[in-house]
């Protein structure tokens, strides 16, 4: 998959009837907590127009998985819808308050080694100008171009002695991103290229079983 994929309501318009016909699946269990991220869509800033993701770098300090990629996201509270959470947790890590019409779809939830379902809500905001990320969560925000992670070069997949199930990586800029966030990431592209792919199978490393 390669190409452009502009920053334009014709694009904006493609990818929601994309994920308004997407299957999603969701989990249905009581053993894991619910969490949600934002799989944020926004000019990539760089003058191209093409349209990027935010991918963040959680700050040292943080108990869980300090330092490492994310998506906006966190735990749902008592009554949130997933939309809801996703809106909430990337105004409070960024700064960015995207209404909730800016939503396009949630794709499959992704079961994590640590005890979460959590769901990827696809959301589009047209003026990121107030991104302002949170430093008490937030190391470093980055927009990270769709047309970046549609080279197959971009995606690859390994084993671990650990797990029958196949390893994920996202290669961007030479960092190497995993799952959950390389799962959910994977999804977006194959959604984008009008593909169906399911990643419940996709395993994470063994530094995030934790």
């Amino acid at each position: 998959m390669s190409g452009s994929f502009p920053f334009t309501p014709a694009f904006r318009a493609e990818l929601a009837a994309r994920c308004a016909a997407f299957p999603r699946l969701a989990y249905e269990g009581a053993e894991l907590k619910r969490a949600a991220v934002a799989i944020t869509l926004v000019d990539a800033g760089d003058g191209s127009g093409e349209t990027a993701f935010l991918l963040t770098r959680r700050a040292t300090t943080l108990r869980a998985h300090g330092g490492q990629w994310a998506l906006p996201g966190g735990r749902c509270d008592p009554g949130e819808t997933l939309q809801e959470a996703a809106l909430r947790e990337l105004h409070e890590e960024l700064g960015l308050a995207a209404a909730p019409s800016g939503v396009l779809g949630v794709l499959d939830d992704y079961e994590t080694r640590s005890g979460y379902a959590i769901a990827p809500v696809v959301a589009w905001v047209e003026e990121a100008a107030a991104l302002a990320p949170n430093p008490a969560e937030v190391a470093s925000v980055h927009r990270i171009r769709l047309d970046r992670i549609a080279a197959e070069s971009a995606v690859w997949f390994d084993t671990i002695p650990e797990s029958e199930r196949p390893l994920i990586s996202l290669d961007i800029g030479g960092q190497h991103i995993h799952a959950p966030t390389a799962a959910l990431v994977y999804q977006l592209r194959e959604v984008v290229a009008g593909r169906i792919t399911r990643v419940a199978d996709l395993e994470q490393p063994v530094f995030a079983w934790r």
